[in-house]
């Protein structure tokens, strides 16, 4: 009778721990953000990348007008593929690119910017990444719509030319 209790006993034990890890699975807890929430930006203080001098985000943002916040480091080849897009909307003055260079060497940013061009009508330096934080970034590149101080829409990752179509349509 002992023998035949214990692998049963076994076969039960590894059944329920298989039908634990099955209904793991089912059950994706992967983060994902949200993307389409409206919230009014952040209070901040930031230096400005060329002069250094301190900038309070009401000076930066004014209402009616549209802005597209832009976090990039020299170092993020993903910011390197979005960079020419950036370019491109640069040229349409409906919306102000504004660039916030995240943990980055203000040497390399410059290089960055002198050989790919620079679409930014201002540039902000987060050497910490404080700043991005309090925006809800968590990496490089990330974008923010920006209009009337309140974020319309954000975007993950590089942008490229879906997502620059998108903008268009919301800006118009």
């Amino acid at each position: 009778m002992k023998n035949k209790i214990l692998p049963f006993s076994v076969i039960i034990i590894f059944g329920i721990i298989f039908f634990i890890f099955y209904k793991g699975l089912e059950d994706s807890k992967i983060y994902t953000p949200d993307v389409n929430t409206k919230k009014e930006i952040p209070d901040f203080n930031i230096k400005e990348f060329f002069s250094g001098e301190n900038v309070k985000s009401s000076n930066i943002f004014k209402l009616d007008k549209i802005y597209l916040l832009n976090i990039w480091s020299s170092w993020c080849v993903p910011c390197r593929q979005e960079h020419a897009f950036l370019m491109n909307l640069s040229l349409d003055n409906k919306v102000n690119i504004i660039g916030m260079n995240y943990k980055d060497n203000l040497s390399n940013a410059e290089n960055f910017l002198k050989e790919l061009g620079n679409p930014y009508k201002e540039i902000y330096i987060d050497l910490d990444g404080t700043i991005a934080i309090e925006w809800g970034a968590y990496g490089v590149p990330e974008s923010f719509l920006i209009y009337n101080n309140e974020i319309i829409k954000k975007y993950i990752g590089p942008l490229n030319q879906q997502l620059i179509e998108e903008i268009n349509l919301l800006i118009k």
